[in-house]
């Protein structure tokens, strides 16, 4: 990409991220290392800091990860495009929230889709159901974002947001189950817990996916123990899971048992707990590192929280969070 201008390499990227199927990650991964050290001020510093230089990352391998906690305390962007929405962590009470600076929202909608598609086929052949309080009643969600674009898409005038209306939400399911409609369930954790609890629904042939999220009004459970009893509440055969959050672009599903599988445009990593700059081997749980490619306009490589395994297909879990580090709002279930 040399010789080109800060918009014309901004805008390769976007196509490349946009086209790929994932074959060119560890190619895109180094370009976008690349443009970010080049133009975004706190990746460099931080890479100056680290007594990295940008001429000596030639390999994916190599690519150091930003500490996540950077998008509470400091504004992550690559160059100054206009910001057109910010995304926000919904945090806790006293806790400063991250913040997601976009500029191309509608790069962020086609990533969705994409990754959607790659997963469970087009959104337009589903019944697009979101059980979302609490992400719902602020602003600045991007799983509401997602949510509203999924239901514009889908071709069923019956796709909603439903906010407390869970009988509606139940008689909508049991008209689609009778024309053997597919419907994607997606909710937040506690309010998918209270409707097992308060009706015990049939939701046989429905794809229940869940966001993770107490938001504190529950205890805790395990992934594990959550999904037998919505299986059993639900009479359906696996619970599906997503994975995404405020800092991300890309998000990645699990269609049952936990289990993640990376997208076209996100790949999951481990590092060392006592040494956040070593890798962790396959299959030993470690701190999850990510690359998100989408992550164009601010940065692609993130040193989450979170802990986890990575298994040689590159499938991974997420298994809770490093002790004393912040709980999101959204924070997944702790293991």
């Amino acid at each position: 990409m040399t010789g080109l201008t800060f918009a014309d390499e901004r805008q390769f990227l976007f196509d490349k991220v946009k086209n790929t199927d994932g074959r060119d990650f560890n190619e895109i991964a180094l370009q976008i290392c690349k443009f970010q050290a080049k133009y975004n001020p706190l990746y460099r510093d931080f890479l100056q800091l680290l007594g990295v230089s940008p001429a000596a990352i030639d390999s994916a391998e190599k690519i150091p990860f930003l500490p996540i906690q950077f998008f509470k305390s400091h504004t992550v962007k690559t160059g100054n495009p206009e910001t057109k929405i910010v995304f926000t962590s919904s945090g806790t009470t006293g806790k400063n929230t991250a913040r997601h600076y976009v500029s191309n929202p509608n790069f962020y909608l086609d990533i969705c889709q994409k990754i959607w598609a790659e997963n469970y086929g087009q959104v337009k052949d589903y019944c697009v159901l979101a059980l979302l309080p609490a992400y719902l009643e602020r602003e600045g969600s991007s799983l509401i974002f997602m949510a509203q674009k999924f239901i514009e898409e889908s071709a069923d005038p019956d796709s909603d947001f439903f906010l407390h209306d869970t009988k509606k939400l139940l008689r909508v399911i049991q008209q689609k189950q009778r024309e053997k409609k597919p419907v994607l369930l997606l909710g937040v954790t506690f309010a998918l817990l209270d409707l097992a609890e308060k009706y015990r629904p049939d939701l046989s042939g429905v794809t229940v996916t869940e966001t993770g999220g107490m938001k504190g009004r529950r205890k805790e459970m395990t992934r594990g123990e959550l999904h037998d009893f919505l299986c059993k509440s639900f009479n359906v055969n696996e619970i599906h899971s997503e994975y995404g959050m405020t800092e991300l672009m890309s998000q990645a599903y699990s269609k049952g048992q936990g289990i993640f599988q990376p997208s076209s445009s996100l790949r999951v990593f481990t590092r060392e707990v006592t040494d956040p700059l070593s890798r962790q081997k396959v299959g030993k749980t470690g701190v999850v590192n990510i690359i998100d490619l989408a992550n164009i306009d601010s940065c692609a490589f993130i040193a989450t929280d979170d802990l986890g395994k990575v298994y040689a297909d590159g499938s991974f879990e997420i298994l809770g969070r490093l002790d004393a580090s912040d709980v999101r709002g959204c924070n997944l279930l702790v293991l």
